[in-house]
């Protein structure tokens, strides 16, 4: 009951955004950053017996050759500023002797007369007529395109080092953040890429940073780490095939801003940030991958504009809701099909039409219109990560229209082992409610009882840590503290299972749950340089980049434990509501049930209180009766109804039949 009667959808909002499951990354290696060395004569004697000779390096990377090949991978490398460069010695491959892709030839004879040292040439990577410093950087470049990934973040960290090459640091540093995401390490990627971007748009590797921004989107867990970077540039120019994407991660910042700015009370501030996201899902066309999110977002939008309109504005909110549910039957239709997408792309769609139904669901609710509820909470499909949710929503639907033997089969499934993670304490309070609307006070009685030995200790749990003066981190310790717990499989005392209780409590709030995936995903990215090779692992590369995910990691704890103590604030105050509603039922309860008891007393106990039930056993041909006697199959969750009393016998009607029975 109390459920419901919360703003149903900015309550799930966080939701809405979980499906954007990322497309698989593609492949962007990046520029070949080497300038193009003067054409060279072949030579014409062959090599000597039992060497060949070396490969020539592909002008571009193919895999990179449609990303990067628009920004610089033909442009000269910069000249260098404020570094003494020696000029270069003659190429050695220029000497008909030379033995051709082999470095040195030490085979012949010295010269008379001296000659300028030749330039090194390192393997697939043509160095003559370069400088050493670009020498240094090509070596990085090749390290990275033969996959040798650790190899190129240290010897282009090593160019970062030196101050004598700060001409080369920003192409130094764009390898280094290429080698970082090749390293599955993507929010260390990111930082690089950050400090990039940061230098502004004037820059050659400015549109390229910005294109892989998207690609790390698509590989973290909770795309919001990139949002605020990518808000950064909202008046920049992007390209074409990454313009749909940046609109939609654009409209997906501002609807979290205005969300957060709804919750501190600035209205007027939230209105612009919500009218933007409107505008930017215009933007997306309907035949793109992005258009579902797009729609779900406008629609939530609607659906926030309608819920804060107030009663003089009746057709604001009419026209808000409509809005909202239209928008919301477009995502069905859009997403019926997946035809044309991979499979990743389908699942995105498949949880976004469920949030879709449950969205009109909601929707409809809300507006009294209970069957229309129950349509749109019955498409759920069975098993998806809605669908406990459709089920105990639409009990209370059910509940408004007297299907009190629908609702409780409901509940029987909320009440097995199978989902005993799962936080519902509504639903023994709606149970106590049909039974006690039956007249089965007992039943009911027993019902609250059970109620209070359960969440009378979390209540005092909760209120007991939201009264200490912690520190936002704190907060977020609590519930870390049970997750090592969990994960490292230790004994639990009461205590723990109670604030385990608590953490699945906590975790409903669906921005704190990705919040808490994206720290897991840090420390998870922490422990990865362990797994390294010892001269990646203990360079002063890995110590830096470390200290960053540290300090990454403490601004989500911050972000998370405020997020925490509003959540646990919020459903403590729910919780003690729903404590008072158990009260008022029992009050009720036991009053009605002593009534009854007086009334049989009176009548020499021929009395009755319930209606007699007279059900059939028939069923459609491809479902089979089958009694429930307390045990639970995973194949018939979701199936149960109940087989209730139809109510509580008028009293003049059993005054009548008990007179009748008196006089014969």
């Amino acid at each position: 009951m109390k459920r419901l009667l919360r703003p149903l959808c900015l309550a799930t909002l966080g939701l809405s955004l979980a499906w954007a499951t990322p497309s698989p990354a593609q492949s962007f290696e990046g520029l070949d950053l080497s300038q193009p060395s003067k054409k060279k004569k072949k030579p014409t004697r062959k090599p000597p017996r039992g060497k060949k000779p070396t490969a020539a390096q592909p002008a571009e990377d193919e895999s990179d050759s449609d990303s990067d090949s628009s920004d610089t991978s033909a442009t000269p490398a910069p000249a260098d500023t404020g570094t003494a460069a020696s000029t270069p010695a003659a190429p050695a491959a220029q000497d008909p002797s030379a033995n051709p892709g082999m470095g040195l030839d030490l085979t012949a004879e010295t010269p008379a007369t001296p000659k300028a040292a030749p330039t090194m040439s390192f393997d697939a990577v043509d160095v003559s007529g370069k400088s050493g410093d670009r020498q240094r950087l090509d070596v990085a470049i090749s390290l990275f395109k033969n996959e040798e990934y650790e190899k190129a973040a240290m010897s282009s960290f090593e160019m970062l080092q030196d101050a004598k090459l700060a001409g080369l640091h920003l192409e130094a540093r764009y390898v280094l953040a290429k080698a970082l995401y090749r390293m599955g390490l993507y929010h260390s990627s990111l930082g690089e890429f950050s400090k990039i971007l940061a230098v502004g748009p004037e820059t050659k590797f400015f549109r390229t940073s910005l294109e892989w921004l998207f690609f790390i989107s698509r590989k973290t867990k909770n795309e919001t780490v990139i949002l605020d970077e990518i808000a950064k540039y909202a008046n920049q120019e992007f390209p074409e095939r990454f313009r749909t994407e940046f609109h939609y991660l654009l409209a997906r910042y501002h609807f979290v801003r205005g969300k957060a700015l709804d919750q501190v009370g600035r209205t007027e501030d939230a209105d612009k940030s919500f009218n933007e996201v409107k505008r930017l899902t215009l933007l997306i066309p309907k035949t793109d991958v992005f258009y579902p999110r797009a729609k779900f977002l406008e629609g939530l939008t609607f659906f926030r504009f309608g819920n804060r309109a107030t009663s003089a504005a009746a057709k604001r909110t009419d026209i808000n809701t409509v809005g909202a549910i239209e928008a919301m039957k477009e995502i069905i239709r859009v997403t019926r099909s997946g035809a044309g997408l991979d499979a990743e792309q389908n699942v995105a769609n498949q949880k976004l039409r469920e949030l879709a139904f449950m969205q009109l669901g909601r929707t409809h609710y809300g507006m009294q219109q209970n069957r229309y509820a129950l349509f749109y909470f019955n498409k759920v499909e069975r098993g998806t990560s809605q669908w406990l949710e459709s089920m105990f929503e639409s009990s209370w639907a059910n509940y408004r229209v007297g299907q009190y033997e629908q609702a409780l089969g409901n509940l029987i499934t909320l009440s097995s082992p199978f989902f005993r993670e799962e936080y519902f304490p509504e639903a023994m309070i709606l149970k106590a409610v049909i039974y006690y609307e039956n007249c089965r006070y007992r039943e009911s009685s027993l019902i609250l009882q059970d109620f209070e030995r359960t969440y009378l200790p979390v209540h005092d749990q909760l209120e007991l840590i939201t009264k200490k003066q912690l520190e936002a981190s704190e907060y977020y310790g609590v519930l870390s503290d049970v997750q090592k717990k969990n994960k490292d499989g230790l004994e639990k005392g009461e205590t723990d299972v109670i604030l385990e209780r608590i953490l699945r409590l906590a975790l409903t709030d669906q921005d704190l749950k990705k919040t808490n995936e994206s720290i897991l995903e840090l420390e998870t990215e922490m422990d990865t340089f362990g797994e390294k090779g010892d001269t990646f692992r203990y360079s002063e590369l890995s110590k830096q980049l470390l200290e960053g995910l540290k300090v990454q990691r403490t601004g989500l704890i911050e972000k998370a434990g405020i997020m925490a103590k509003g959540k646990l604030e919020t459903e403590l105050v729910a919780l003690k509501q729903l404590l008072a509603n158990g009260l008022r039922i029992k009050f009720e309860t036991v009053t009605k049930e002593k009534e009854f008891l007086e009334e049989q007393l009176k009548a020499g106990g021929k009395t009755a209180i319930v209606k007699k039930y007279r059900f059939s056993v028939a069923v459609a041909d491809d479902q089979l009766y089958w009694p429930y006697e307390g045990e639970y199959w995973r194949d018939e969750l979701g199936t149960y109804q109940y087989t209730l009393t139809k109510g509580c016998i008028q009293r003049d009607t059993a005054n009548r039949t008990i007179q009748a029975s008196e006089s014969n």
